[in-house]
């Protein structure tokens, strides 16, 4: 049965699709979801994409900071609650959880975010255009990053959320990394079509030693075992790096992390997550918890399972937290439980997880409430937690396609 992509997510197509085979309709999703993405943010993937090629990259070592423990290639950042102790003011610096101290060093992790914004918009433009100036800058990016000698970061997050007086860097901070999800994505598309074979290995060279190190050191291991969407950010970042590089058996051991550690430990029978409504900032890292979850089950979808259909016995699963979010993505005076300390006005932004589980769980009002939230969030906090921004290259089937 061939079905039409316009005709996708009219609901009794949908149901037809579910007699088909896994693996085809897999693809019709794929190539239903692409389309969907393409038509909805053709306009603004190349308003950023033009505006974004007069850029130049700019690396870690571009912003060194006399506050950093370590060298001009390593990543280096504060955390972001912790401020001066009124009772000591020249001690350690104390926690205010949910309150961003505006004077720590946030350098690096700008450059990161930045480079996390244009890479994805310009190899989302050369995806619809096939137009090589896009892809050939997100390369240059890519290069200095990753394989220039003099301009590369370090393989490492040793210093990464340290808090003054206290520590150099804290398992906690591996989460900035996060922004490299998409870069890593946007990598898998770029590289093979414009750069040589030996910036190829380096920088896949440059992912596996920092996936080596995400897996391995004291901080990565701490990380991978925290309790709440720490843990579900690194496992994101292990999922993506791994598949940049083909290392399908870290991808199985995320998925079974998926299974048999976040969702019965941290997805709650309601499909809240009970962790992150305990925070400063619920609604904030309900979403963002919510938005990692299922971007894991999309970086997974192109292997052997399908973690979007996978449910604990009482039903628990990324559907369901769907389904507990929605109400008040749609509507966030309906928010029955605290109000964040801090940015609550500039939310919501539009969830990733909303369209991913909207294709995958068979819920076109989440696909038309997606297309209706803003992509583009200005507020400095809102971006800090907000990973993906160019679902466009989340449908790996469809690299050579020409929209």
């Amino acid at each position: 049965m061939e079905v039409s992509r316009r005709a996708f997510c009219t609901g009794a197509t949908a149901a037809a699709l579910l007699e088909l085979p896994p693996a085809r309709l897999w693809a019709q999703h794929n190539a239903a979801g692409y389309d969907l993405v393409a038509s909805t943010d053709r306009q603004r993937i190349m308003t950023a994409a033009r505006n974004y090629l007069a850029l130049k990259p700019a690396t870690v070592t571009s912003f060194p900071s006399d506050r950093s423990p370590g060298g001009p290639h390593d990543f280096f950042s504060e955390a972001d609650y912790f401020w001066p102790n009124p009772a000591d003011p020249n001690g350690p610096y104390i926690n205010r959880d949910g309150q961003s101290n505006p004077n720590n060093f946030n350098g690096h992790r700008k450059a990161m975010i930045a480079l996390s914004l244009q890479v994805p918009a310009l190899t989302a433009a050369w995806l619809l255009t096939r137009d090589r100036r896009y892809a050939e800058h997100a390369a240059s990016h890519l290069r200095a990053w990753f394989v220039t000698p003099d301009t590369r970061m370090n393989t490492n997050l040793e210093y990464s959320q340290g808090v003054h007086g206290v520590t150099t860097g804290r398992n906690f901070g591996i989460i900035d990394t996060l922004h490299l999800v998409e870069v890593a994505r946007a990598a898998s598309h770029i590289a093979p079509a414009v750069m040589s074979s030996a910036d190829q290995q380096a920088l896949r060279a440059w992912f596996r030693d920092y996936l080596h190190w995400l897996k391995t050191s004291e901080k990565g291991i701490a990380e991978k075992k925290t309790l709440n969407n720490h843990a579900v950010c690194w496992a994101l970042q292990a999922a993506e790096f791994a598949r940049l590089i083909d290392d399908q058996q870290t991808r199985q051991e995320v998925a079974e992390q998926y299974k048999t550690v976040f969702m019965p430990d941290q997805l709650g029978k309601d499909g809240s997550f009970p962790k992150e409504l305990a925070r400063t900032k619920p609604y904030s890292y309900s979403i963002f918890n919510f938005d990692v979850a299922a971007m894991l089950c999309q970086s997974l979808r192109d292997s052997s399972e399908n973690l979007y259909e996978f449910k604990l016995a009482d039903g628990r699963g990324i559907c369901k937290a769907g389904e507990f979010l929605y109400p008040y993505l749609k509507d966030k005076s309906s928010w029955p439980y605290k109000k964040d300390v801090e940015h609550f006005d500039s939310l919501p932004v539009r969830s990733p997880g909303l369209l991913f589980t909207g294709l995958e769980c068979n819920q076109q009002q989440y696909i038309a409430l997606w297309k209706t939230m803003n992509p583009d969030p200005s507020d400095a906090e809102i971006i800090r937690n907000y990973p993906v921004r160019q679902p466009l290259l989340w449908f790996p089937s469809q690299q050579r396609k020409k929209a």
